[in-house]
């Protein structure tokens, strides 16, 4: 059986078209059982108990994504999302308060950073919106800021960052390189040696919503102080176990457990080359689609693909009518996604591997019909 088809037949069946991956993936089975059979359990035998026979898988989950990033199962934590590892990272930063970012940074990390004190200066980038990493070089070997933090893939846009590269040039500079990996964990390989990175549960890998990770080399854990409790107490908690101290879902870290577990048996190469073919074949059904342009080359090895309106289409009432009139799921991108870079809200297709070229044809006239 096809990846494509074992991916499909894992999860309920779709109620019409799901193009809306890069936004929130459709659970498995598996998981939505494994997270309903301890809810289940805690009412059994109470959360706490429950909690700590969780454990294993919990730590499964963290081997996990270990592998997946090159660090060790001890420098991963669960948090609460993408958004939640970011504030517990730069809220722990105790050096100087200095960040270059891509000019298209996510808006909401954007104002993470602002929250945090951090200044905000810019990486140099090409047409595209990728970094050029000779520039980008020179830039940080003449004037270093405290971090370097990469969305290796936007939201706004499906284009790949050249990470590995920067890894490597952030590394000669001496400069801790943060990686939102929240669009990129299960679509790219980020494998690559990164400082720290951090995702979500509920986008490529398709776990529930309410959970994700944050992975920091213990040397730049180092350089972290811890908030809570406040340093000067005398406690025997370390700066990542603070983050996962306090209230939490633990089904839902169960869940993502399971999702990461799928992931891996399904095969990390696999999957990442399935999504590029799917990118693929959606720009070059997209192509012609009268009032649109696709944004991304035809090779861009994403399954994100991004529509700019041509004719004066409104990519915010399209998606509600897609929804409404279709049953066809997408994200209209408005400005605030990407302050600094966008000039237009974009309509954005994200489809898993299970998508196939009949579905986007099916999409591309559809289209064609929207208002």
């Amino acid at each position: 059986m096809s990846l494509a088809a074992q991916w499909r037949d894992a999860r309920p069946k779709v109620a019409g078209l799901h193009l809306d991956s890069a936004a929130c993936s459709r659970q498995s089975f598996a998981v939505i059982d494994a997270v309903a059979a301890h809810a289940r359990h805690e009412a059994e035998v109470g959360g706490y108990v429950a909690a700590e026979a969780a454990a294993a898988v919990l730590d499964a989950g963290r081997a996990a994504v270990a592998a997946l990033t090159g660090l060790d199962g001890a420098d991963v934590v669960y948090t609460s999302g993408s958004l939640h590892s970011l504030d517990l990272l730069l809220g722990s930063w105790a050096g100087e308060r200095t960040l270059a970012c891509v000019p298209g940074e996510y808006g909401p990390n954007l104002a993470v950073m602002a929250a945090n004190g951090f200044q905000v200066r810019a990486l140099p980038v090409d047409g595209d919106g990728r970094v050029v990493v000779d520039e980008a070089a020179h830039q940080l070997a003449a004037d270093p800021p405290a971090l370097v933090h990469l969305t290796v893939l936007a939201s706004h846009r499906g284009v790949a960052q050249p990470l590995a590269e920067m890894v490597a040039v952030c590394r000669a500079a001496g400069v801790p390189i943060v990686v939102d990996a929240a669009q990129g964990f299960g679509h790219l390989d980020c494998n690559v040696g990164a400082d720290a990175i951090y995702s979500s549960s509920r986008k490529w890998l398709a776990g529930p919503r309410g959970v994700g990770f944050l992975a920091v080399r213990p040397e730049l854990a180092g350089r972290l102080q811890r908030r809570l409790p406040p340093a000067a107490w005398d406690v025997p908690i370390s700066v990542l176990q603070s983050f996962e101290h306090g209230e939490h879902n633990a089904a839902t870290r169960l869940g993502y457990s399971v999702a990461l577990g799928e992931y891996l048996a399904a095969g990390p190469e696999l999957m990442r080359s399935r999504l590029a073919e799917v990118g693929r074949t959606s720009r070059l059904v997209l192509a012609d689609v009268p009032g649109w342009r696709v944004v991304e080359a035809v090779d861009e090895p994403t399954a994100i693909t991004t529509l700019e309106p041509t004719d004066g289409a409104d990519p915010v009432a399209v998606r509600a009518w897609l929804i409404a009139e279709r049953g066809i799921v997408t994200t209209a991108c408005e400005l605030a996604r990407a302050p600094f870079e966008m000039t237009k809200p974009v309509l954005r297709i994200s489809p898993h591997v299970d998508c196939t070229a009949e579905e986007l044809e099916q999409f591309a006239a559809v289209l064609q019909e929207a208002p």
